[in-house]
Order: structure tokens, then C-alpha cells, then sequence
């Protein structure tokens, strides 16, 4: 089961089923693919847990995908057969063919736009923003030199060509570690008086996660030891003016659902979408700024978005947090585009 946001380029046509069939698992073995824009890959995860709790598998691979950078551009076909009106799409960001009535309605900000207008409804500067993204690179790259990510990153072999050598990617590629405050602060807003910059936002890039999810009986017989278990899961609706305000009504439902609040978490993983759009979600969770339990090793602003992979990343690097400092609960949670919230709890497996 996997989460796909984009699914218009090399990743459509049910690319769960191709990663299968190219990874060399058996004929019989059935793919799924799961949209949910941003949690499209969490959501495979949370479809997985309730398979197995109603009994179609014990076993699944879970995850999610997105190649942003080979996107493709979108072009409709003419209204009439002889309309010279064509209209092209980056399928990379934002929507396809939107719908007129519904943009009507609810208006057509992009992704960088909802997050000034959360930056303007909860009082968010652009100074602050800038120093929360900066805090983002700084602690990927304590984790990084810690060796956090290497038991994380699967590395990616591309084979030799005629006249390219062999390429290894065993590191991402996104984070920038000489980022400070005066190269951030030069940058110019994306639209004017807002607060949100290339510098403050998520990168465009891509990236694959894949998690085992399953009964621990499977998981035994298996020889799979597990590291978590999901003890919770929500999606809430949100105006989608302020879509990435998303993750607060649905880590409050999650949590509830768990019989759990957030003093009860030892690590709490919010997707970086935009600087200004995670510290509106931290404001109205009631959370500071710099609280030590969030985002322990930076996130979406130094490793950047590709959309169905993160939510599965964000849920794996929560779990291998508490499994290294030795906490019970986490939570995990990534806004969604057109307004939606999406958010998991899991606890460490002992022993």
C-alpha cells in the first residue's frame, strides 16, 4: 500500500503495483494506491493498520513515493474541435484543472499563500519564521554528525552508463549547512508582505519510504522485530485558506482517541511544510516554539517535501526517536492541501 500525491508522471498507473512487480515480490501479491495529497503515505500506513485489524493481510508494506522533480506539465484537450485555448499544469504543485465552482467558493491560494494568511491569524513574523527554519537545518545537522540517519537511509544505486559512472545516493541532497540568518533574511517573500520564503518553506524534491506494517505474530514469524505500535489515527477538515492549520484538530482527535494528551508524548514529529504554517499548529496546540520534543532533527524545510513520502518518514523518524531515547509515545502529523489535518500515535515496543 502506497501514498502517491501527484500521480501524473512515472509514478501513475498504480505505482504500488509497479515498485512490487520491480522489487520482485510474487505475482499474487496485490498493490494499492492511496491519495491524500501531503498524507497520502501516512494515510498507506493507517490503511495498513486497519487491514490487519479486520483481517485482509497481517503483513503489508506500507509507505509512500514522490518524484517531483520529473512532474509532469499537464495539458488539457481542447473544449471543442477547433479551440486554440489549451491550459498547461505543473503537476509538481497545486491543482490540475480546477474546478470553477469550487474555486468559487473557496477561493484558489496556493500552498505559500495559506501560509502567510496563517502567518497574518496567528501573529507570526517573518523573523520568527526565519529563526525557526534556521533551527531546522541546525538540528538536522547535529543529527546527521550523531549518525541519526544512517540506519534510516536506504542508498540508491544508479548504475553505470556508457559515459556516466556508477552514482550512490546515500544522503540527502536538500539541506543546506552554511544556512544563517542573514541569508535567510535577504531572501524576498514569495508574495508581497507575506512572510514565507524559499528559505522558510519545504524543498521540492523526491523521495521513496517504505515500513513494514503487520500483526506481531506476522511480524514474529517473519523474524521482523517491531519498534512501534499505532495506537491512534485522525484526519480532520480544516478552511482550506489555512489548510495548514490541518494537523491541530487532527492531533487533538488522535490523541483522544488514544485515551492520551500531549504531556503523554516524548516526541511529537510535525510535518515543515512552511515555517509559519508549523508555528501557527504549535501556537494553537499550545506548545512553544523551541519545545525540545518537536522535530528533534529538523524537517521538511532542510529535507524537503516530496509529498507521499513524508508522512511515512516523519512516522519512521518518530519511532526510531523513541526507540533511541528510550520514550513511550509520539505523535506524527502533516497538514493537508485543500485543508485537511492527518495524525498518528505510536507507542515504543518494549523489550
Amino acid at each position: 500500500i502506497v501514498g502517491c500525491g501527484n500521480q501524473a508522471g512515472e509514478d501513475s498507473r498504480c505505482v504500488a503495483r509497479h515498485a512490487g512487480l520491480i522489487a520482485g515480490l510474487p505475482i499474487e501479491v496485490p498493490g494499492q494506491v492511496i491519495q491524500r495529497n501531503c498524507a497520502s503515505g501516512l494515510s498507506a500506513i493507517i490503511s495498513a493498520a486497519h487491514a490487519t485489524t479486520v483481517g485482509e493481510g497481517d503483513l503489508f508494506i506500507a509507505g509512500g513515493v514522490e518524484s517531483m522533480t520529473r512532474a509532469p506539465t499537464v495539458v488539457g484537450k481542447s473544449e471543442s474541435a477547433y479551440s486554440n485555448k489549451i491550459d498547461a499544469y505543473d503537476s509538481a504543485l497545486g491543482d490540475r484543472f480546477p474546478n470553477k465552482p469550487l474555486k468559487k467558493e473557496i477561493g484558489s491560494e496556493s500552498m505559500p499563500e495559506t501560509a502567510d494568511n496563517i502567518a497574518k491569524d496567528y501573529q507570526i513574523s517573518r523573523e520568527e519564521a526565519d529563526i525557526f527554519a534556521l533551527a531546522s537545518q541546525m538540528k538536522y545537522q547535529e543529527g546527521k554528525k550523531a549518525g541519526f540517519f544512517d540506519d534510516e537511509i536506504t542508498p540508491v544505486i544508479i548504475p553505470a552508463g556508457r559515459r556516466t559512472p556508477e552514482i550512490i545516493i546515500a544522503e540527502d541532497e536538500h539541506p543546506r549547512a552554511n544556512t544563517d540568518m542573514a541569508g535567510l533574511a535577504k531572501l524576498r517573500p514569495l508574495f508581497e508582505g507575506g512572510v514565507t520564503t524559499a528559505g522558510n518553506a519545504s524543498g521540492i524534491n523526491d523521495g521513496a519510504v517504505a515500513t513494514i506494517v503487520g500483526s506481531l505474530a506476522a511480524g514474529e514469524r517473519a523474524g521482523a522485530k517491531p519498534i512501534a505500535r499505532i495506537l491512534s489515527s485522525a484526519s480532520a477538515g480544516v478552511p482550506p485558506r489555512i489548510m495548514g492549520i490541518g494537523p491541530v484538530p487532527a492531533s487533538q482527535k488522535a490523541l483522544e482517541r488514544a485515551g492520551l494528551t500531549l504531556a503523554d508524548m516524548d516526541v511529537i514529529e510535525i510535518n515543515e511544510a512552511f515555517a509559519a504554517q508549523v508555528l501557527g499548529c504549535l501556537k494553537g496546540l499550545g506548545l512553544s516554539a523551541d519545545d525540545s520534543r518537536v522535530n528533534m532533527h529538523g524537517g521538511a524545510i532542510t529535507m524537503g517535501h516530496p509529498l507521499g513520502a513524508s508522512g511515512p518518514r516523519i512516522a519512521l523518524t518518530a519511532a526510531r526517536q523513541l526507540e533511541r531515547t528510550g520514550g513511550r509515545y509520539a505523535l506524527a502529523t502533516l497538514c493537508v492541501g485543500i485543508g485537511q489535518g492527518t495524525a498518528i500515535v505510536i507507542e515504543r515496543c518494549a523489550g
